[in-house]
Formats: structure tokens, sequence, C-alpha cells
């Protein structure tokens, strides 16, 4: 199975739910990368703030820095080659970083009052 790494901006935790403004697209995310490393995926994931060597220590990671800056972020690489950067992947998109067949996917059900071709 590949390798994920995940480098976050810096905040005070990435799963989205600190401070008074929850990020849905961190939650999200949170969640798809949970269920990735349930199928066995391979993920590490570094925040800026909080692990800053990382970030330096890291040649591709430092090149993209110099280059794009840290409003870039976040930045995935996928066996060390950058696979996505400015946003947080789908959970299609870890599947086929990491290998998990098609067929593995678990798709979230929509849910609200608009679920299922009934609106409020």
């Amino acid at each position: 199975m590949k390798s994920i790494q995940i480098f976050d901006p810096a905040m005070c935790c990435d799963s989205g739910v600190c401070g008074t403004d929850v990020d849905q697209q961190l939650v999200t995310f949170s969640a798809d990368l949970d269920w990735a490393k349930q199928q066995g995926a391979q993920v590490q994931r570094f925040n800026l703030a909080q692990q800053p060597m990382e970030f330096a220590n890291n040649q591709v990671v430092r090149g993209f820095l110099e280059r794009s800056g840290a409003e870039a972020l976040p930045l995935i690489l996928a066996d060390g080659e950058v696979a996505l950067a400015g946003r947080y992947p789908n959970r299609t998109e870890l599947a086929r970083w990491a290998g998990i067949h098609q067929a593995d996917i678990e798709i979230a059900p929509v849910t609200g009052c608009c679920s299922g071709g009934k609106c409020c």
C-alpha cells in the first residue's frame, strides 16, 4: 500500500472542531482519513504550527513552500510526490493514492431535509 503524507497549514487541531467555528471540510476530511486508515492506508499528517521541522526537512515540501507559500497548504504527497495542493482530498482520491479497491469505498449517504428527493 502506498504512503500518504498530509502537510496541513498552521492550525490548533486537525479535526476541524476546535474553536467556535467548525470547519465542515476538515470534519469530513478527518472522517475520510480515519476510513482510509481502517482500510490499511499508511498516512502521516503534519501541522505547520506543531511540527515545522517535518516541513523544513522534506525537500519536496520545502520547495513547495518556497514557491507557493504557506497559504497554498494543505499539500498532499503520495509516495513522496505531490498529489494535491490547496485543498483536502475526498475519499475517492485517498483510496486511489492508497491503492484501496474502488468497491471498498463507502459513499456517505445524503442527509438533511432535501435527501431522498423530498424538500422542505
